[in-house]
């Protein structure tokens, strides 16, 4: 069995409709991408980003007859753009994935293991995870820079409560039980990853330490150590009510910051912290801080 792939540029065409056509043409799934090397790396909330050039590609059955397809195409975007056609073989594709996710680890101890893998060092710290639909592998730069700060922080997580604001997958949240803490507050916005952190806590038999939900989960609540790994404008925003959740003394890590943002955001957090000088990966960054006694 395979696959007939085909590739053609969005161009004018508005993406909702293009989408609709290929999927009211039976195919099996269709995706957009970047087809200009123009990153996105800050959407407004709620939005749904486009790049300026786009690329569509649809993957139908291989049996699909190309010609009717075309004429079907042609006649709902008015006008065929160039294209092109791509048969793909069946592949073992958990086998093409592992090629590209296998275990990574982070500062002295702590790894990332895929749930097809056995822990290289069965000693360490291990968390069990597999890629889904929410963000956070461990792979991004602003993901990887989070662990660590929290492998470094395994001392002062034993007995302690964290926050983890963004929680994505669950992966920081989790690391931080996995750490020794004794509640973890896990929060976001999208459902999503709700439902990922719950189903990788549960996997990795911390679920009980964990609390789960929407932002309002922290209000009223003091935590010992945060950590928010979001993007530089909610951070900006949410710098009050963040530094509200933590006591004097408590230290704290953000990222999600490009390294042009960095300032700003360290601007922000300085009337209620004292802050390090920015821990930089590739065109990230991680600002660390401790919670002051001045602070408002």
């Amino acid at each position: 069995m395979g696959w007939l792939q085909l590739e053609f540029p969005l161009g004018e065409h508005d993406a909702e409709r293009v989408t609709a056509v290929l999927e009211s043409l039976d195919a099996l799934a269709v995706t957009l991408a970047d087809a200009a090397d123009d990153p996105i790396y800050e959407p407004p909330p709620g939005a749904t980003p486009l790049w300026q050039s786009s690329r569509v590609t649809a993957l139908f059955d291989a049996a699909v007859e190309r010609a009717p397809l075309l004429a079907a195409l042609d006649g709902a975007l008015s006008g065929m753009p160039a294209h092109r056609f791509t048969e793909l073989a069946d592949r073992e594709w958990a086998r093409e994935w592992l090629q590209h996710f296998e275990p990574m680890r982070f500062g002295r101890r702590l790894w990332v293991v895929p749930t097809a893998y056995s822990p290289p060092e069965p000693g360490a710290v291990n968390l069990i995870l597999d890629p889904g639909l929410a963000f956070g592998t461990g792979s991004h730069a602003t993901t990887a820079l989070c662990l660590e700060w929290l492998d470094a922080h395994e001392a002062r997580l034993r007995g302690a409560r964290l926050l983890d604001f963004g929680c994505g997958s669950g992966i920081l949240a989790i690391a931080g039980a996995l750490f020794g803490a004794a509640r973890v507050t896990a929060l976001d916005i999208d459902p999503q990853a709700l439902a990922a952190t719950r189903e990788n806590a549960e996997r990795n038999g911390v679920l009980d330490r964990l609390e789960v939900g929407g932002p309002e989960l922290a209000d009223g609540h003091s935590h010992d150590l945060l950590v928010a790994n979001i993007l530089a404008d909610p951070l900006r925003a949410l710098a009050p009510a963040l530094m509200a959740a933590l006591p004097a003394g408590a230290p704290f890590a953000l990222s999600g910051i490009l390294v042009d943002q960095a300032e700003e955001v360290r601007a922000a957090y300085a009337p209620y912290a004292a802050m390090s000088a920015p821990v930089v990966r590739g065109d990230w960054v991680r600002l660390d801080g401790v919670r002051t006694l001045g602070g408002r």
